[in-house]
């Protein structure tokens, strides 16, 4: 047997199985569908999530080269899809100049 297929078949999934079918399962809850739909006016869809874990377990199973490179795939473009996103907040580089002194304390208000 040559190392690179011994490599191969060495290699390991990104997470196990199991956490590809809580995922999928978590997309199909209730709670999930109604806070996607309230977020963004559609259902979630959860397909993906159930295509890794059969790859996921033919991969582990079989050695399935096949599901081993859509795994993978599928793997790159969900990280591609997060690296859209940009942050919210703009990362401080440094404090600001006057961090250390005391903050401004305000009384109650009168209405």
């Amino acid at each position: 047997m040559d190392h690179s297929r011994t490599t191969s078949l060495s290699w390991r999934p990104p997470r196990t199985c199991d956490d590809y079918w809580s995922e999928f399962k978590n997309c199909k809850s209730l709670r999930n569908r109604f806070h996607h739909y309230y977020a963004h006016g559609t259902s979630p869809s959860c397909q993906q999530w159930k295509d890794d874990y059969q790859n996921c377990s033919a991969w582990e199973k079989r050695k399935d080269t096949g599901a081993k490179e859509a795994l993978q795939r599928s793997e790159r473009n969900r990280v591609a899809e997060q690296k859209k996103f940009i942050p919210v907040w703009d990362l401080r580089r440094e404090p600001p100049i006057d961090w250390h002194l005391p903050l401004k304390q305000e009384g109650p208000r009168d209405s």
